[in-house]
């Protein structure tokens, strides 16, 4: 019989297996001239969990996003990823990390013009030594575009690129994915398959998933929404 302490216990490694951010702080500038970008900040995403955060421009969303990525150390708190202290590291360990459990969407893509859609996948593989790398024609194949494997970004439509940097971000199997405003570029219609797809994606490959959005017609399909006013995280019930 399992006890309601063995529950609770599986509940916390699962949690903990994800992506834990602890009172948080990060500030810029110096003197009388600094913004408290991020103030005491806490968040947990647990694996297959997808979570979204909204707020005003200015507010501290990419800043968030940045830390849970370990591209910038915060001043105060810990994160960790996977159980992996993302703060405490030395740079080039945090940049290991990063390669190893990170996995990033930006707003535009960000694809390589020169590069067909198989070979912007299989780039991740030459940097990441963490988990074996999936095969392209397959991720591909898994977000709709298997029959456009060798067509370069000015062959495909917004949609479609955007799908290429989620299926990029998935290459190396991240146990964290970030997204940076997936919608901002598309219409209505776009906007709802590219967060569909995410969605699917975060529970299918057991990600812990962050997503920014001014988009609020996209939460419904998220896990948990959170708001972000002047560098403080608040959930949205």
């Amino acid at each position: 019989m399992t006890t309601a302490a063995q529950v609770e216990d599986a509940n916390s490694a699962d949690v903990a297996a994800g992506l834990v951010m602890h009172e948080v702080s990060l500030r810029f500038g110096d003197g009388d001239d600094t913004m408290l970008a991020l103030d005491r900040v806490s968040l947990t995403v647990a694996p297959g969990e997808f979570v979204a955060v909204v707020g005003p421009s200015g507010s501290g969303k990419s800043s968030l996003l940045a830390v849970a990525g370990a591209l910038t150390r915060p001043d105060s708190g810990t994160v960790t990823v996977a159980g992996q202290d993302m703060t405490a590291s030395s740079g080039r360990a945090r940049a290991a990390l990063r390669r190893n459990l990170v996995g990033f969407v930006f707003q535009s893509g960000n694809l390589i013009p020169a590069l067909t859609a198989a070979e912007q996948l299989r780039l991740p593989t030459k940097f990441s030594k963490g988990r074996p790398a999936r095969d392209p024609l397959e991720l591909l194949g898994e977000v709709g575009l298997a029959e456009k494997a060798n067509r370069r970004p000015h062959q495909l439509s917004g949609g479609e690129r955007q799908r290429v940097g989620i299926a990029r971000a998935l290459m190396t199997s991240p146990t964290l994915l970030l997204v940076d405003e997936p919608t901002a570029a598309l219409d209505r219609t776009r906007s709802r398959e590219v967060v569909e797809l995410l969605a699917e994606e975060t529970r299918t490959h057991r990600a812990a998933t962050v997503m920014v959005t001014h988009d609020h017609e996209v939460l419904g399909h998220c896990d948990t929404v959170y708001e972000m006013i002047d560098g403080r995280l608040a959930r949205l019930d």
